[in-house]
């Protein structure tokens, strides 16, 4: 099957729509009919995969984001901008029409508003929702395009306030100006701002007092945790829009939502912006108290962990890149290992973007180039990009791949401990065998590494001749660390007497080392110590109060 190619948006293209943080042009409506009219036989998915695939329009997680195109080509297809093959109907899956409700049956006095709860709407009650957002609110239901997560609020399993939430506005001059963040900045970081689209008191518990806030505020704690595992990245700040002819924000004030101001009384509509002559009162509401400082900051937030990775994430705002001991600085002792001709992006500027966003939690070159797509353009020139325009995912990769490792990581490893971030911290000796290095006349490559167990950072590390073992190289990878003030943890076959001489004496640090059968002697040592109940700690349930111990047994240890 033919894949299109991603049209170039030439100046002279105007934007016709925004979805989300795409501009949609002439030139993508072209390429639209192109790819319908080479695959006929395509579905609507197949038309919105393969666009998704030529424009690399991805979610936060890396998958396409075939849900949003499917949606943009229904709303292109519904405007008459262009021609979609006929839906394919697949029985069961199509939505149903929206109806009238069922009646709702009264909350009864005695429920209590301690028992409410608010949960993300589940598959079996979409019908439900929609009817009845449709009979009751005043802007009734609508389809929505994009990111969005709808919750209903329940008392004793009686339906009592519906909320939904969408994609925020494109731009709003007192949200922005509140913010304070550049346009540029805006159209990377918008999508960690979500939009309360609609809100509904049900009629069956409309005059409960405190209820609207109440609700708001439980939607508040779990919003950015359901966005999260749904599309892949949290929300810093969520935004309404309130008609102060019909309201007037008491509830959003009452559950600390921070009122802005009118907007200019303008909407969204097709390829401009029509005015309605109806102003909105502004709220926004941060979801973290540093919020605008992410919004605003040079790099993007650090990557939440996926459930199960242990692995720490940095913020990069807080660390120092440029200046005298900074990380470009020090990257700009690498080599280049391409060749000059044809090199678009300096060596220097890869790598300091390729670290800052693993260190930011970014796993894989796909990973490495969204995180520079995020970086605004004057950002971008800063750190070594002259062009200001973010390397692609191939540039990543064949450069990373042809640069020198041992080098890279020595300058690196270097640049980190720099940074004093090993003093209080414990410092762990481990040894693995790289996978797959072996060849037919080499055996695998040994590596001994200093790791931050806490932090999940190599520090140094060091390769183990083929002849030897781990023990006569663990001094020397110390030697190469600022121990000081650290403790360093390794397991029974680095319990010697020269690995233990060297951190206390040349490294001024303190160790914990495992005993076991290769010390027979020192084994032995401590077993006639009595030192079950070292170190003090709190009795266990199961064992009573611990008998005193004579202080000469705790001077020889």
């Amino acid at each position: 099957m033919t894949e299109p190619t991603a049209p170039a948006d030439a100046p002279d293209t105007p934007p016709l729509f925004r979805c989300g943080r795409r501009v949609i042009t002439q030139a993508h409506l072209a390429e639209i009919q192109q790819v319908v009219a080479t695959h006929p036989d395509w579905p609507r998915e197949a038309v919105a995969a393969a666009l998704c695939r030529a424009w690399d329009w991805r979610r936060a997680d890396g998958t396409l984001n075939r849900w949003t195109c499917q949606g943009l080509l229904r709303r292109l297809a519904t405007g008459g901008w262009v021609v979609l093959p006929r839906p394919r109907r697949v029985p069961g899956r199509h939505p149903r029409p929206v109806g009238e409700p069922e009646p709702l049956v009264p909350l009864p006095p005695e429920a209590r508003l301690c028992d409410l709860r608010v949960q993300p709407l589940a598959a079996g009650d979409q019908t439900r929702w929609r009817q009845l957002m449709e009979a009751h609110h005043y802007l009734g239901w609508t389809p929505r395009i994009g990111e969005s997560i709808e919750y209903v609020a329940t008392i004793d399993a009686h339906w009592v306030a519906l909320v939904a939430w969408g994609g925020a506005a494109w731009k709003t001059a007192p949200r922005d100006q509140w913010i304070g963040w550049e346009a540029a900045v805006r159209e990377r970081r918008l999508h960690f701002l979500a939009n309360n689209t609609r809100f509904l008191i049900l009629p069956s518990a409309a005059g409960r007092k405190n209820l609207a806030s109440k609700v708001l505020g439980l939607t508040l704690q779990r919003l950015s945790r359901d966005w999260q595992r749904r599309y892949g990245h949290p929300l810093l700040l969520v935004e309404t829009f309130i008609d102060p002819a019909r309201f007037t924000g008491t509830c959003y004030r009452a559950a600390g939502w921070i009122p802005l101001g009118l907007t200019r009384g303008y909407a969204r509509h097709a390829a401009g912006y029509i005015a309605h002559g109806q102003p909105k009162q502004i709220f926004v509401r941060p979801l973290r108290p540093d919020a605008r400082q992410h919004l605003q900051a040079p790099w993007p937030p650090p990557r939440p962990a996926p459930v199960g990775d242990r692995m720490h994430r940095f913020d990069v705002n807080r660390l120092p890149l440029d200046g005298a001991g900074g990380l470009i600085e020090a990257l700009a002792t690498v080599p280049d290992p391409r060749h000059r001709r044809g090199v678009r992006h300096p060596v220097r500027g890869l790598l300091v973007v390729a670290v800052a966003a693993v260190l930011a939690g970014a796993r894989g070159f796909q990973a490495i180039a969204e995180f520079a797509a995020e970086l605004a353009p004057d950002v971008l020139r800063r750190l070594g990009i002259p062009r200001g325009t973010p390397p692609s995912v191939k540039c990543f990769r064949l450069t990373l791949q042809r640069l020198d490792g041992d080098g890279f990581d020595r300058v690196l490893s270097t640049w980190l401990v720099r940074q004093q971030i090993l003093t209080d911290h414990v410092v762990a000796l481990d040894g693995k065998t790289l996978r797959g290095s072996a060849t037919a006349t080499t055996p695998a490559q040994h590596l001994l590494s200093a790791i931050l167990p806490d932090l999940g950072v190599v520090v140094a590390q060091l390769a183990v001749a083929a002849k030897t073992n781990e023990i006569p190289c663990a001094a020397p990878l110390l030697a190469s660390l600022p121990l000081a003030g650290a403790v360093v943890t390794a397991d029974a076959l680095h319990t010697q007497a020269a690995t233990a001489r060297a951190i206390v004496v040349d490294n001024r640090a303190d160790y914990l080392f495992t005993v076991k059968d290769n010390q027979p002697t020192l084994k032995e040592e401590i077993a006639t110590l009595g030192l079950e109940g070292f170190p003090p700690s709190a009795p266990r349930r199961d064992q009573g109060a611990r008998s005193d111990r004579d202080p000469r047994d705790l001077d020889q240890h």
